[in-house]
């Protein structure tokens, strides 16, 4: 995954949550800081560390990727730092351990919320010192490491809680970036849904078209749980009989998607009527129902021209 060519412009979308990335990722790279990214699964957060890296100045260094909640407990300390040979049943030979794997470069912590707490702290005393002892070993080794963090829990509620160290959350905290999920930047789906297309266009040999005007509005409707990665999963499903030299409609999907929007829109109000509320909730301020329609103002102006809402009636 890490090519040493992404630039912010891989943070795909108009949406000023997206634009506001854009401007503040390459900023944090160059600070060399600790950072911690929170935003739900499949929001992208691995792909905005590993642009932290690549516009820091570590970019020649490694770049090395830990799932923190997919290991077992009893695994996570030779994970981390390491074990000399025989160090434990099945230590057949050393093992080096991510932190040293990652010296002069970056250790990415994904799912840092789920360690557990003895974890935490033999991480929280490599961070104040500098150093590691492999398992099994009385030598320690020096690291140089820019740790970036990721979380899709509220780390503040989990120190509240007692599950996460007070004393780690604020060393990993120093710049904070939160990568917002699909439903709230709707506007984005279409943009991101182009790009998959275009690639798999260029895997396939195709010349699949983006959507139709009614699918996307099928999409924007739907509140993508999966994030970004359930976008692309439903961009990989339309190349399984894609249609050629035509948008996509929505008569083209396979079975379980086209099921799956079909009913997502049936459970809300019909689109005009939530237009015709939320600008009446928003006295027809346009800029304020757009935002709470989690939209652009294009969008919105683009939606009252197709059901020809004019003015504020009465006006």
């Amino acid at each position: 995954m890490h090519a040493a060519h992404h630039s912010v412009q891989d943070l795909i979308g108009s949406s000023a949550q997206m634009s506001d990335l854009r401007s503040y990722v390459p900023k944090v790279a160059q600070a060399e800081v600790p950072v911690l990214i929170q935003g739900e699964t499949g929001t992208g957060k691995e792909r905005v560390a590993a642009l932290i890296h690549e516009l820091g100045p570590r970019r020649d260094g490694p770049f090395v990727a830990v799932n923190s909640a997919a290991l077992p407990e009893h695994l996570v300390e030779s994970e981390f730092f390491g074990h000399a040979k025989g160090a434990f049943t099945g230590a057949v030979a050393a093992h080096e351990g991510k932190f040293m794997a990652a010296d002069g470069g970056t250790l990415f912590l994904d799912e840092i919320g789920e360690m557990s707490l003895t974890a935490q702290s033999k991480l929280l005393r490599t961070l104040e010192t500098g150093e590691v002892t492999p398992l099994g070993s009385n030598r320690t080794h020096k690291v140089n490491v820019r740790v970036v963090a990721a979380t899709n829990e509220d780390l503040d509620e989990c120190v509240a809680r007692g599950t996460f160290r007070a004393d780690l959350f604020y060393r990993i905290n120093v710049a904070r970036l939160w990568v917002a999920p699909l439903r709230n930047r709707t506007d984005d789906i279409g943009p991101i849904l182009s790009h998959f297309i275009t690639g798999l266009n260029d895997r396939y040999g195709r010349h699949v078209e983006p959507p139709d005007e009614d699918l996307l509005d099928a999409l924007h409707d739907y509140q993508w749980p999966g994030n970004i990665r359930e976008l692309r999963n439903f961009a990989e499903a339309l190349f399984i009989d894609p249609p050629e030299n035509r948008p996509v409609h929505m008569e083209d999907l396979p079975d379980g998607y086209r099921r799956l929007l079909e009913t997502h829109q049936v459970t809300r109000l019909p689109e005009r009527d939530q237009i015709m509320e939320a600008l009446e909730e928003t006295h027809w301020n346009k800029a304020q129902a757009a935002r709470k329609l989690n939209w652009s103002r294009m969008t919105l102006y683009r939606k009252l021209d197709k059901y020809e809402i004019d003015e504020e009636p009465g006006e």
